[in-house]
């Protein structure tokens, strides 16, 4: 059983800087890619960031303030995130795409969410 596991968010001021750590454990033999999602309330969840063998990609609104990073070794995913906005209020996701070990497949998992609010 692999899971995935945020921590990380809670209460900012506009301006201030979070940084979110993603967890995968479990039974992994590879890890394709792992990224970062976020859902607003009454908005669909939309991506933040992916790091995969391709690279890196961001979303439009956060470039040039978030930053995407992965320790291979420890199965982590971590956002930096700066010059925070009140508009970067949002339930943060984890998401990668795991191949299991006895299995050829990758799966796509996502973590429990961890909350982030922007508020002076």
């Amino acid at each position: 059983q692999v899971q995935l596991v945020e921590s990380g968010g809670g209460l900012v001021q506009p301006g201030g800087s979070l940084r979110l750590s993603c967890v995968a454990s479990g039974s992994i033999f590879d890890i394709y890619d792992m990224g970062w999602y976020r859902q607003a309330p009454g908005k669909l969840r939309e991506l933040v960031a992916i790091s995969s063998v391709g690279g890196t990609n961001y979303a439009d609104s956060v470039k040039g303030r978030f930053t995407i990073s992965r320790d291979n070794t420890e199965n982590t995913v971590y956002l930096q995130m700066n010059s925070l906005k009140p508009e970067d209020t949002a339930l943060y996701y984890c998401n990668a795409n795991v191949q299991p070990y006895g299995s050829r497949r990758y799966s796509s998992l996502w973590g429990q969410g961890t909350q982030v609010t922007v508020s002076s």
